[in-house]
């Protein structure tokens, strides 16, 4: 009872250093939810097409279209649909064999079926919109599952593409100068032949 009195008494307070948590403590996380977030909506892009056919030297203007992206599955591609019709003009996607380069306002998109060679050309307004165009087209594009599965196969694929289209175009620039040089001769000739007998 005096122990009591002489506690009670007392004035002098005593510090309690708090208690690190136990090992044995379990944090309990919310569940993650087997869904993943929802992406990005992805914004369209208005674009002028040209196309550029096999064994042809020159661009044909397709019209104005609009560049979408449809996601099915894990696996997304790039569709572009006229218009004024609402037409399927083309669509690149992970089976697509293409290489897309920017030039300026342009992405230039060579789609290689066995030996020959289609060129898309793509002409957005600017050069955000020109560099997200390259982005989703490189994007749905990419063959990732092949890429980590089997690399030397996937690398094969890529430098074949490559050496397509570079081929190509040098047949494109061998027909061009033969041209050029058709033209010249046949001027040079009818220079040559503009003096007609004196009367």
């Amino acid at each position: 009872m005096d122990n009591d009195a002489v506690m009670e008494g007392s004035s002098t307070s005593v510090q309690v250093a708090p208690r690190p948590p136990s090992v044995g403590i379990e944090y309990a996380s919310p569940p993650m939810p087997n869904t993943l977030p929802p992406a990005r909506e992805f914004r369209d892009i208005q674009v002028k097409v040209h196309i550029r056919r096999p064994e042809k030297d020159s661009w044909a203007y397709l019209g104005r279209a609009l560049v979408s992206q449809e996601v099915v599955g894990q696996s997304s591609r790039v569709v572009i649909r006229s218009l004024t019709s609402g037409k399927v003009l083309v669509a690149f996607g992970e089976i697509s064999e293409l290489q897309a380069e920017k030039r300026g306002n342009f992405v230039v998109v060579g789609c290689v079926e066995g030996s020959r060679v289609i060129s898309w050309s793509l002409n957005a307004l600017n050069n955000s919109e020109t560099l997200r165009l390259l982005a989703s087209i490189e994007l749905a594009c990419y063959r990732c599952r092949l890429a980590v599965g089997d690399p030397r196969t996937h690398t094969k694929s890529r430098r074949r593409i490559e050496r397509v289209i570079k081929e190509d175009r040098r047949r494109r620039h061998r027909r061009r100068k033969d041209q050029d040089a058709m033209v010249d001769a046949f001027q040079q000739h009818h220079l040559g032949g503009d003096d007609g007998p004196e009367s």
